[in-house]
C-alpha cells in the first residue's frame, strides 16, 4: 500500500459495518451492561451486600484492565508497571482524606492528575526502548512507586490505611449508600468504554493501530509513533487512576499492595483472557478472573495452582480470549 493510499486509509477510517452485522455485535456487550444494572435489583433476594461487592471488583477492575487495552491491544506496549496508576489513584483518595479534604471532586482530580503526570514522565522515558526494554523499564518504575509507598510511614507504609469513610459529595455522604456508589462506578464503567471506544474510532486510533503494525511505514508517511503512543499511555495511565480512585472509595483502604507487579501481572491476565484489542473484552476478561479467584479460592489456597493450567488452555484454544472462542463458535 502506498504512502498516499495509507494516509487516506487513516483519514476517513475503514468502511462501515452493515447495520445488522454491527447490531450482532453490539448484542453480547449490551447484555453485559444490562446484567451489571439490573443485578442489584436481583440480589435484594439474597447476599445484596457480597453480590454487590464483587461486582464492583469486577466493575472496577474492568476499568484498569480496558485502560491496558488501549496499549497493550492498540498499540502492541506492554505495561508490567500499570497497576502503578491504580495505585497512585487510591493513595490520592487516602493522602489528601488523612490530611482532613474529604471532597470527592478534589481527590478525583488529585488522583486523575498524579496518575498522568507519572505516566507523561515515564511514559516520555520508556517509549524511547522497545521490547524486552519497554516491559523491563516500566515494571522497574512501578516498583520504585512501590516502594516508595511502603516507605511512608506517615501513610500506613507496608501495612496501608484504613479510610474512615468514602469520599463527601458536595459534603453528604451520599456514596455509602451502596446502591448510589453501585451505579456510580457503573456510569464510569459505561463512560471509560464510550471514551475508549471513541479515541479507538478515532483517525487518532487509526494512527495508533498503525504504529504497532508497521513505525517504520508510519514514521515514514509523516506520523511520529512517538507522540501518539506517548498520548495513549497517558489516557490510558489517567483512566487507570479513576479505577484507583472508586478502588479506595469501595475498599475504604489503602494499600502499596495495590501497585505491585504481580497487580499489573493479573491486569494483562484479564486482558488476554477476556480477549485482546476489543474494549468489552477486558471486561469479560477481568469478571472471569475476580469471579474464577472467588470460586477457586473457596476451594484452596492454592486457587492460583489451578487457575494457571486453565490460563494456559485459553491461550493455546481459544486465541482471541473468551470473545474469540465464542466468536467462532458462534460461526459454527
Amino acid at each position: 500500500m502506498s504512502g498516499a493510499l495509507l494516509r487516506e486509509e487513516i483519514g476517513t477510517g475503514d468502511a462501515a459495518p452493515r447495520p445488522a452485522a454491527a447490531l450482532r455485535r453490539h448484542v453480547p456487550l449490551m447484555l453485559l451492561f444490562l446484567t451489571l444494572a439490573l443485578a442489584p435489583l436481583v440480589a435484594r433476594f439474597g447476599g445484596e451486600s457480597y453480590v454487590l461487592s464483587l461486582l464492583l471488583r469486577v466493575m472496577i477492575f474492568g476499568i484498569a484492565a480496558m485502560s491496558l487495552d488501549l496499549i497493550l491491544g492498540y498499540g502492541a506496549l506492554i505495561s508490567f508497571g500499570h497497576a502503578a496508576f491504580l495505585g497512585l489513584g487510591a493513595y490520592g483518595v487516602g493522602i489528601l482524606m488523612s490530611h482532613g479534604f474529604d471532597g470527592a471532586f478534589l481527590q478525583l482530580a488529585a488522583a486523575l492528575t498524579a496518575s498522568a503526570l507519572f505516566a507523561l514522565v515515564t511514559g516520555a522515558i520508556s517509549l524511547r526502548t522497545k521490547g524486552v526494554y519497554f516491559i523491563m523499564i516500566t515494571l522497574a518504575f512501578g516498583q520504585m512507586l512501590y516502594f516508595l509507598a511502603t516507605s511512608l510511614a506517615a501513610y500506613g507504609g507496608d501495612d496501608g490505611m484504613t479510610l474512615p469513610r468514602k469520599s463527601l459529595v458536595f459534603g453528604t455522604r451520599i456514596l455509602e449508600q451502596p446502591f448510589v456508589f453501585y451505579y456510580l462506578v457503573l456510569a464510569c464503567l459505561l463512560g471509560t468504554y464510550l471514551l475508549c471506544c471513541a479515541i479507538v474510532a478515532s483517525r487518532f486510533g487509526r494512527v495508533l493501530r498503525g504504529t504497532r503494525e508497521n513505525p517504520v511505514r508510519m514514521q515514514a508517511i509523516g506520523f511520529g509513533p512517538f507522540a501518539y503512543q506517548l498520548t495513549a499511555y497517558v489516557i490510558a495511565g489517567t483512566l487507570c487512576g479513576l479505577s484507583g480512585f472508586l478502588l479506595a472509595n469501595q475498599t475504604e483502604f489503602v494499600s502499596p499492595a495495590f501497585m505491585t507487579w504481580q497487580r499489573s501481572g493479573e491486569l494483562i491476565v484479564m486482558v488476554i483472557l477476556g480477549g485482546m484489542g476489543t474494549l468489552h473484552g477486558a471486561i469479560v476478561g477481568a469478571a472471569a478472573f475476580v469471579l474464577l479467584e472467588e470460586g477457586l479460592s473457596r476451594i484452596t489456597e492454592l486457587w492460583k495452582m489451578i487457575f494457571g493450567p486453565m490460563l494456559v488452555l485459553v491461550v493455546l484454544f481459544a486465541r482471541g480470549g473468551i470473545l474469540g472462542f465464542f466468536r467462532r463458535g458462534g460461526r459454527g
